[in-house]
């Protein structure tokens, strides 16, 4: 008789993330499974490249050595299962590796993995194809830069796997939540027509899926978050009609409060009504969040729509270098002297590169960091004396960049005074890798299992080409009407978590009591937040910025386009992937009724 409930714990949240989360989840909970998510766009170009100097690798090296070997004793011991998309451009090489482990530890532990994602020798076809770009509309890049190319896979593949007896699953490039959806899938019996079911088991993949992002990191009122060096790592307890409850182990730092829930739930979501994965197309907007203990937040409400009939595909490519440092100035107006110094190098660099007969940058970047010059418009000037400076360019040749450093460094003894910093040798050029992401018909992709050496097909369904102008959308909040309104920063009233995809980002805005919401919403327009970040935007688009409401949780979510220099490894900015985005709306002044003015300032 299956248990009732299913406890599902995320140990990873990126390729990096700390290796302690395991030994936790095993030593101070008691949990099911436990799911790893490693990969990111950026991340697979870098496995691609590995792979290519070492046919063997190609995948999180430290899975097998740090999260699995010091712990497959009580991995087998306890019975808890794992499922990661470790595997990267190279599960088979990841489960191999793995295997070699556990039959060195004497274990009897089944390892499964998951291929079909990877498209890289089919690139040839797929460029004959002439696919664009899904949100650029550009063509195909050229074959011969092409690093990587694979399609986001579902969950059924992982369930299957479990199904024919797996104790340790490894996939290749999936959906991030597929490792909890899965686990669920396999463990209720959820269908392919369970779609209610299949969207709330995405939803708390998505929640697991960025480790301690639900449990207090990165988290607005991260004053009230303790202990950061022991926070635990999140929890998921999913009962058979979808709905769970999110926790964390005893005796761990964090914390999991409505808030840290909800800011991970609108994390990198572009429209929460139509949030599109392999296997359903969720609808977010309804999710109600509850807390009903000490650290523990229930979740309700996500709905699901059909399958859709295509796989989103990502390629990685190579196009031009790119290369910067980042140096340190103080003393009376260090940001004037950073600009200063920041229009010399480019001075010396631009005769140095017509000298040697080579084109000017593609692009240039300068940023005073301490100066406020990630506000655009809202700064707030003064007399800074303490600033990094970050300098920053592409070309189309290393040399080009390679000039940059060089004359960049040769102006160290000529710079106004207060140059310093910590800091190794010259930084080298460095390749750009930029993201091409399309779609292709599910029947161009075949899903198989291996396992003891069987291959076994898991073909998904043709699904259903989704319509998003028959979405209902929620009705705007009315407006009280009031003659005396006050302005107070956003940050009294609400949460905020940003998060990128590809060149655009998100904002997640959560109010904190449902009657600020109203409010928010009548101030936090499309044009607004375009305005604010219009420093950052490169599009021309006549929408920009796209706001969707979230009644449920008393949300917003705010899809801002061509905002972050290219995304990724492609930007040369600070913060490529928008992860501050959020803290520079939380002071935006937002008008309300001299009443709540009142309550927010007792």
């Amino acid at each position: 008789m299956p248990k009732k409930t299913l406890r599902i714990a995320g140990a990873s949240g990126f390729w990096g993330d700390a290796t302690h989360s395991t030994s936790q989840l095993l030593n101070q909970s008691s949990v099911d499974f436990i799911v790893y998510d490693y990969l990111a766009e950026i991340t697979m170009s870098i496995m691609a490249r590995a792979r290519a100097k070492k046919p063997e690798t190609g995948y999180a090296l430290d899975f097998v050595s740090a999260a699995m070997k010091p712990n497959l004793k009580e991995i087998a011991r306890q019975g808890v299962k794992i499922v990661s998309n470790a595997g990267g451009v190279n599960p088979q090489a990841c489960a191999n590796a793995l295997r070699a482990v556990i039959a060195e530890q004497g274990l009897d532990l089944q390892v499964a993995c998951i291929i079909g994602d990877d498209l890289f020798d089919q690139r040839d076809s797929l460029a004959q194809q002439q696919h664009s770009e899904m949100f650029s509309a550009e063509p195909f890049p050229p074959v011969a830069k092409i690093a990587s190319i694979n399609a986001y896979l579902g969950a059924f593949p992982v369930a299957l796997a479990l199904q024919q007896g797996a104790d340790i699953v490894i996939t290749g490039r999936c959906v991030d939540s597929a490792v909890t959806l899965g686990a669920c899938i396999n463990h209720f019996g959820w269908g392919r027509d369970d779609l209610d079911q299949l969207a709330m088991g995405s939803l708390a993949g998505h929640i697991l899926e960025c480790g301690p992002q639900a449990t207090g990191g990165n988290f607005t009122d991260w004053e009230l978050v303790e202990s950061l060096e022991t926070i635990g790592y999140p929890i998921a307890e999913i009962s058979a009609d979808g709905s769970f409850v999110c926790s964390k182990p005893a005796d761990t730092g964090g914390l999991v409060s409505v808030g840290t829930i909800a800011e991970q739930m609108v994390y990198e979501i572009g429209d929460p009504q139509a949030y599109i994965l392999p296997d359903v197309v969720c609808d977010f907007s309804q999710v109600k969040l509850e807390q009903v203990g000490e650290d523990l937040v229930a979740v309700t409400g996500a709905t699901g729509l059909p399958a859709p009939n295509t796989y989103k595909v990502c390629s990685t490519y190579g196009d031009q270098w790119r290369g910067g440092h980042l140096l340190s100035l103080y003393g009376i107006d260090a940001s004037k002297k950073a600009e200063k110094l920041a229009a010399a190098i480019f001075v010396a660099s631009r005769r140095t590169l017509k000298l040697y007969g080579l084109a000017d940058f593609s692009e240039t970047s300068v940023e005073v960091i301490g100066a406020e010059s990630q506000y655009g418009a809202e700064a707030q000037t003064g007399r800074y004396r303490e600033v990094a400076l970050k300098v920053a360019a592409k070309h189309a040749d290393a040399a080009g960049i390679g000039i940059l450093l060089k004359e960049m460094t040769g102006l160290g003894l000529a710079t106004p005074p207060g140059l310093c910093g910590f800091a190794g040798g010259r930084p080298k050029p460095s390749p750009i890798v930029r993201l091409f992401s399309f779609e292709l018909p599910k029947g161009a992709v075949t899903p198989q299992v291996e396992i003891n050496g069987q291959l076994i097909d898991c073909p998904d369904t043709q699904g259903t080409a989704l319509d998003l102008q028959s979405i209902v959308r929620p009705a705007a909040p009315a407006l009280p009407i009031s003659d005396n309104l006050v302005d107070v920063p956003l940050v009294a009233l609400a949460y905020a978590r940003s998060g990128d995809k590809g060149n655009r980002a998100n904002i997640g805005i959560i109010a904190r009591r449902p009657e600020y919401l109203p409010y928010i919403y009548a101030a936090l327009t499309e044009q607004a937040v375009a305005q604010r970040f219009a420093h950052f935007m490169q599009s021309s688009a006549d929408r920009p910025v796209q706001r969707y409401l979230m009644p449920g949780c008393q949300g917003i979510n705010f899809l801002i386009h061509d905002v972050l220099g290219g995304g990724g490894m492609a930007s040369l900015r600070n913060d490529s992937q928008g992860k501050g985005y959020g803290q520079l709306l939380l002071d935006a002044q937002i008008p309300v009724s001299a009443e709540i003015a009142a309550q927010l300032a007792d």
